[in-house]
């Protein structure tokens, strides 16, 4: 029985760890961070930025999209636009075109055959003339400050990578939206946190962010995710990642839990591939590293067995203490109120603020789907654009 409760309580300290400890840690510790960000005072200093965009069948979005980089303040002979297109099937190759034939900085690339986003980035990095990347996806829309707000930074040699502030664009509040949302704006804060205080922000999203283009590493292959894997191949060459507020950029959020389910599997399986790669960085010799690693992600991911190993221990220990008894019935209501909400959901049904709490069961299952997906093999990295909220103007 002193094992189970070692368990019960070595899990259960796991997650509170990564969901609240960490987080009031950090929130404690940049309340007076160790240094301020130095920035590039003066336009005449911006480097040249090279743009890249790999993209399969955007057609609904891509022409927000290239109008949204093309409307910027950042000075109109220090970019490029690079393209890539995945072998589309829609309309997207022929709204491209009409851009790239208006605006010389812009070029297109079409892919003849399916090979994934992260083949095309590569692909396109070897064709960019800029000491700055700027990767970014179709459904991300700048705002005219966005790339110059990035790029600001990287007047410090050691910057690496800068990431956006990613912001939902005119969230709806049914389906996942809000609380994709919600999620969305409390990892940009601890990953800004993260920067400040140690230059280690665990992941740029990757649907904006900036990369020094001496410190990109091209993601293998038969990787998925390609934003995490850049910003931790920076760190690991010992450049730091930070988050700029400021750069604020707008997402459509999927409202459609099946298509975030999706999403996160994808993303879940990904993650224990870089864990497979990047183990060393949880090295106590990487200091603030090693601390963000563990703590912001590594623990994250294991989550579903976290969870698994406090029901299952408490259910045991229930008969023992009162104290695993009550655990146990909270945990077990919790998962009825998540069973529940998913059923109603069929029903166009919501329950005050029982989303979240299925939200949070519901993207543990997608890590545990995703994990399982990386143990039997992942084969190729092509991906399908996600269904979205369409709230364009």
């Amino acid at each position: 029985m002193i094992l189970l409760q070692v368990i019960f309580w070595l899990c259960w300290l796991a997650l509170i760890h990564s969901y609240v400890f960490y987080p009031f840690i950090t929130w404690l510790l940049a309340r007076n961070p160790p240094g301020t960000l130095e920035k590039i005072a003066s336009p005449d200093e911006f480097p040249f930025v090279s743009i890249l965009l790999a993209a399969h069948n955007e057609e609904t979005v891509i022409g927000d999209k290239l109008r949204s980089m093309l409307q910027t303040d950042y000075p109109a002979d220090r970019f490029e636009i690079l393209i890539g297109s995945d072998a589309s099937t829609d309309n997207m190759d022929s709204i491209v075109k009409q851009f790239a034939a208006a605006n010389p900085s812009l070029k297109f690339t079409r892919f003849h055959q399916r090979s994934g986003k992260i083949s095309i980035i590569n692909q396109l990095v070897t064709q960019s003339k800029g000491e700055i990347l700027l990767l970014t996806d179709a459904n991300v829309f700048f705002t005219p400050s966005t790339i110059g707000e990035l790029i600001r930074h990287f007047s410090r040699n050691e910057v690496a990578v800068v990431a956006g502030n990613i912001q939902p664009r005119r969230a709806q509040r049914k389906g996942v939206a809000d609380q994709e949302s919600f999620y969305q704006r409390f990892e940009n804060k601890l990953k800004h946190r993260e920067g400040l205080l140690w230059g280690a922000m665990m992941g740029a999203f990757g649907g904006c962010y900036a990369v020094r283009k001496s410190f990109f590493s091209p993601t293998p292959s038969n990787f998925i995710v390609d934003d995490f894997y850049i910003t931790l191949a920076a760190l690991e060459k010992g450049g730091k990642a930070i988050s700029e507020p400021h750069a604020v950029c707008y997402e459509d959020v999927s409202e459609l839990m099946k298509e975030e389910f999706r999403r996160k599997s994808r993303i879940g399986a990904g993650n224990f591939q870089i864990l497979g790669r990047f183990w060393k960085l949880l090295s106590p010799a990487r200091g603030g590293i090693a601390l963000a690693f563990l703590s912001h992600k590594v623990l994250r991911w294991l989550g579903p067995f976290f969870i698994a190993g406090t029901y299952l221990s408490s259910f045991v220990l229930a008969r023992q203490h009162p104290f695993y008894s009550i655990c146990f019935w909270i945990e077990t209501i919790l998962f009825l109120i998540c069973l529940l909400d998913v059923m109603l959901s069929n029903f166009k049904i919501q329950l005050p603020g029982a989303r979240y709490i299925s939200h949070f069961f519901v993207m543990n299952l997608a890590l545990l789907n995703g994990f399982f997906k990386f143990i039997t093999g992942i084969e190729h990295n092509v991906w399908q654009p996600t269904q979205r909220n369409q709230s364009h103007g």
